[in-house]
């Protein structure tokens, strides 16, 4: 019997799992400054918030052990079962969610609650690993990138309707799919909605289709100029990109100003500088930045965060917990998380590279993907640069669901790695 059979640590990347570590670790210290007082000190707890996290944390190790315990192929074959599972588990929100700052996101399960969104990013990047690990899957072709597409984003708007803070994470596949072979016009198409999308709210839906008017008159005089002949124009493509553009911008103000909630549109416009309240609608990012600022080069020192400790800034024990960062240990300790997260990624695609299956590669993409985007967002809406959409810091921000999401897309990555060398597919 070979030896990766009877040894569940058999080939297992422990730089991976110390990076882990060390980042649940840090995460906990922190949720602990964010958390404590005077009147609650003792570490075991488990009536406070570090207490609770505590033992998610110690959960999470027979969570581990399950997935090391099982054979990475299990994985690929049952990634269909999981992601239908998943969709499920997402429908079922509608029927038996509960409410928690406004968002039907969770189930209530005896005195916890669980977020079935976290666990659904790992099954959608093993459900879309497996799609296109198929050697007769071309990407290239428009009816397999529809049929990736579909796996995306059926999750996607699922959890849109309840968070679309948590649903705009999926986009972090197109990394994965870029990857594989997808033209970058998808990637320049995506960019042009989202500044459309920003135009629309900025200046409205009759200035954008005017000036969209006014860049396809000019397009089409400069060529009849250079052409000097009025039917060599492809009519058909410059008809339907005007028209879904048109489309694309009257949906957007729509959406913006009938299925986006108040609180979210408010977030918009104080990012936007449509309008400048501080004490209420831009308090959290006002405060965040004041909390991360006053930690100057050194930082506080733990415990020592004189607006952490007076609950300055609302969430901070979850989206906010880089705040806890920047004041109590400074620049320097906030460079260090991030390249500790780099350091994390980086090995990810190392690891990735190397698989000799797409499956292992493809999967190892989307953890890296998930998690990159997840920290890029995470810390953009700390600091100001994003609005605040409920993205929470993997690993570092409170949460048992949010834990456990993470640790199961990264440790299914890790077991698939440690038999990449053997043809177990």
């Amino acid at each position: 019997m070979r030896q990766e059979q009877t040894n569940i640590f058999f080939g297992i990347d422990w730089l991976l799992v110390l990076f882990f570590i060390l980042l649940v670790s840090f995460g906990w210290i922190n949720i602990y400054a964010a958390s404590y007082s005077e009147e609650s000190t003792y570490l075991l707890d488990f009536s406070s918030k570090h207490g609770k996290q505590l033992l998610w944390i110690l959960l999470s190790i027979p969570l581990i052990i399950l997935i090391l315990f099982i054979n990475a192929k299990f994985f690929q074959q049952f990634s269909n079962v999981f992601f239908i599972i998943s969709l499920l588990s997402l429908i079922g929100l509608f029927l038996f969610g509960k409410e928690i700052n406004g968002a039907k996101s969770w189930y209530r399960i005896g005195g916890a609650s669980i977020q079935p969104s976290e666990f659904a990013k790992a099954f959608t990047a093993l459900a879309l690993a497996n799609l296109m690990s198929d050697r007769k899957y071309n990407l290239r072709l428009i009816k397999n990138q529809l049929k990736a597409f579909i796996i995306i984003f059926i999750p996607a708007l699922l959890i849109a309707i309840h968070d679309p803070g948590s649903a705009i994470v999926y986009f972090a596949f197109f990394f994965v799919l870029n990857r594989e072979g997808l033209t970058l016009a998808y990637f320049i198409l995506g960019i042009t909605a989202i500044i459309l999308f920003i135009l629309t709210i900025l200046l409205g839906v009759k200035i954008i289709i005017t000036f969209l008017c006014s860049i396809i008159s000019l397009y089409l005089l400069y060529n009849l100029y250079r052409t000097k002949h009025f039917l060599r124009f492809n009519w058909l493509t410059i008809l339907l990109s005007y028209s879904l553009s048109i489309l694309f911008v009257i949906s957007a103000d729509y959406s913006y100003n009938h299925i986006l909630k108040k609180h979210q549109r408010d977030r918009f416009e104080v990012l936007l500088g449509k309008t400048s309240d501080t004490q209420q609608i831009g308090y959290n990012s006002v405060q965040s930045l004041q909390t991360i600022s006053s930690g100057k080069f050194w930082g506080k020192g733990f415990l020592e965060g004189d607006k952490t400790q007076g609950n300055f800034v609302p969430e901070q024990d979850t989206d906010y917990i880089f705040s806890v960062v920047g004041e109590e240990w400074g620049f320097i300790g906030s460079s260090l998380l991030i390249i500790l997260f780099m350091a994390l990624l980086f090995r990810i695609i190392n690891r990735a590279e190397k698989h000799a299956n797409k499956f292992g590669r493809i999967y190892g993409y989307g953890v890296a993907s998930i998690l990159f985007f997840h920290l890029v967002v995470n810390v953009g809406m700390v600091i100001g640069l994003f609005p605040t959409v409920g993205i929470p810091l993997p690993f570092i921000s409170y949460g048992g669901s949010s834990l456990w999401g993470f640790t199961l897309l990264l440790f299914i990555f890790i077991k698939l790695d440690s038999q990449k060398s053997y043809d177990w597919w």
